[in-house]
C-alpha cells in the first residue's frame, strides 16, 4: 500500500537545515528538498512527520504541514477498489440486453411476437453486439405476421421495446374481376413488399421467385375446410433488367417546367405605361415558364448528368406497369459520328404480379 505523504514548511528563529539533518542521520525520509522566500520545503511521510512534531521546539521553528493525496484525482480514483468496482460493473452490465418488451395491441400477437424473438436468439442476457440486424427481425415477424403494417424497435439503455404496428382494418369490398384466380410472377426478382387485397402469400420477402412461380393463392384451408375466394393485388419485386439503347447524337427536347422570373418597371414618366397602369404601381413581377425546344449534342462524360436520366424517362414511358428505377449501371456506350449506343444495367422495382387462373379448383 502506498505511504502517506506530507509537504513541511519549516521557518523560524532557529535553523531549518539543522533539523532537516537530523532527520536524516535518523533515517527519516526526506526528499524534494527546496528553500523558498526565507522558508525550507520538503517532503516526508508519517514516521519523519512525527519526528519533527517531536523535535521542532527543541529547534525553535514553526511547521507548516500539507498533507498529499495519491496523486492527480484521476490517478486516485484508480488506485481505489471501489471506485474502480464501481465504474467497471456499469460498464459490463451496459454490454448485456437486460429487458424485452413487446408492446402490442393484442396479447396474442406479443406471445407470438415473444416466441419468435427467443427463437431469433433475442432474450435478455445476451450480448448486444451478438444480437440479429433490426432488418432481419422485422423481416421474420412480418412474414409470419400479414397483419402487421411495419415493426418499430425502440433501445433505451439495456432495454429493447419492440413495437408492433398492426394494418389498418378496410371497410371497402374487394373488386372481384372474373373468375377467382391466384398471382404468379410475370417476370423473376426478389420480393420486396405484399399489398394483397385478398388471398394468402406463398411466396415470401426477400425470396426470390422466377417467371411463373407462385405468389400468392387465392384456395384458404382450415382443418378440412376448404375457401376459393380469389388472390387479388399487387406482389413487388426487385430485378435487373439490360437496357439496351440507341439514339442520335444530336437530339430536341422541351424544357418543361423551368421558370424564370420577369420583372417589369413601369416609371411615372413613361407616358407609354402611365394610362395603363396606376402611378404608385412602379414595378410588377411574374413567373414565364420556358417550354420551347432545345437541341443538345451528346458527348462523351455526359452519361451521368445527361444521358442517365433521359433513359429512365424513356424506360418509365415504355411501359404501363407502374416501377421505379432504384438504381443503374453503365455496361457500355459508344458515341458514333451520328449516334449513341450502349447498354444500361437498371434496379427496378414494380409490381411482378399477374393474374391466372387457379391451378385447382376454382372452377364454380
Amino acid at each position: 500500500m502506498k505511504r502517506k505523504q506530507f509537504d513541511v514548511e519549516l521557518k523560524g528563529e532557529g535553523k531549518p537545515a539543522h533539523l532537516v539533518n537530523d532527520m536524516i542521520r535518523n533515517k527519516k525520509r526526506v526528499s524534494r528538498l527546496e528553500h523558498i522566500d526565507g522558508a525550507t520545503w520538503f517532503r516526508t511521510d508519517a514516521s519523519g512527520l512525527k519526528y519533527i512534531r517531536s523535535n521542532r521546539r527543541r529547534f525553535k521553528l514553526k511547521v507548516h504541514v500539507e498533507r498529499l493525496g495519491d496523486g492527480t484525482p484521476l490517478n486516485r480514483l484508480f488506485h481505489s477498489w471501489v471506485a474502480l468496482l464501481l465504474c467497471i460493473i456499469p460498464f459490463l452490465a451496459s454490454l448485456f440486453l437486460w429487458q424485452v418488451d413487446v408492446d402490442a395491441e393484442h396479447p396474442e400477437i406479443a406471445e407470438r411476437i415473444e416466441q419468435k424473438l427467443k427463437k431469433s436468439a433475442v432474450v435478455p442476457m445476451k450480448l448486444l453486439r451478438q444480437l440479429p440486424d433490426e432488418g432481419t427481425i422485422r423481416s421474420q415477424i412480418m412474414t409470419d405476421e400479414p397483419d402487421l403494417s411495419w415493426v418499430r424497435f425502440e433501445k433505451k439503455g439495456a432495454t429493447l421495446s419492440v413495437i408492433p404496428m398492426i394494418s389498418p382494418k378496410t371497410t371497402s369490398k374487394v373488386e372481384k374481376t372474373g373468375k377467382p384466380g391466384e398471382l404468379a410472377a410475370r417476370t423473376g426478382g426478389v420480393i420486396t413488399g405484399f399489398q394483397l387485397k385478398s388471398g394468402e402469400r406463398v411466396a415470401r420477402l426477400n425470396q426470390t421467385v422466377k417467371k411463373g412461380d407462385l405468389l400468392a393463392t387465392g384456395v384458404l384451408e382450415q382443418g378440412d375446410k376448404v375457401a376459393i375466394v380469389g388472390a387479388e393485388g399487387a406482389v413487388f419485386a426487385d430485378y435487373w433488367l439490360e437496357y439496351k439503347f440507341s439514339l442520335p447524337k444530336t437530339i430536341q427536347y422541351r424544357a418543361a417546367g423551368e421558370k424564370s422570373l420577369v420583372i417589369e418597371w413601369h416609371l411615372p414618366w413613361d407616358k407609354k405605361d402611365s394610362a395603363n397602369y396606376p402611378f404608385w404601381k412602379i414595378v410588377e413581377w411574374h413567373e414565364e415558364a420556358d417550354d420551347s425546344v432545345k437541341t443538345i449534342t451528346l458527348e462523351e462524360g455526359m452519361e451521368k448528368k445527361f444521358l442517365i436520366p433521359l433513359l429512365k424517362h424513356k424506360l418509365l414511358s415504355e411501359t404501363s406497369f407502374e416501377k421505379d428505377i432504384k438504381d443503374e449501371n453503365i455496361l457500355q456506350v459508344t458515341f458514333d459520328s451520328d449516334k449513341v449506343t450502349g447498354t444500361i444495367l437498371f434496379l427496378i422495382n414494380e409490381n411482378i404480379a399477374v393474374k391466372r387462373p387457379l391451378s385447382q379448383g376454382g372452377d364454380d
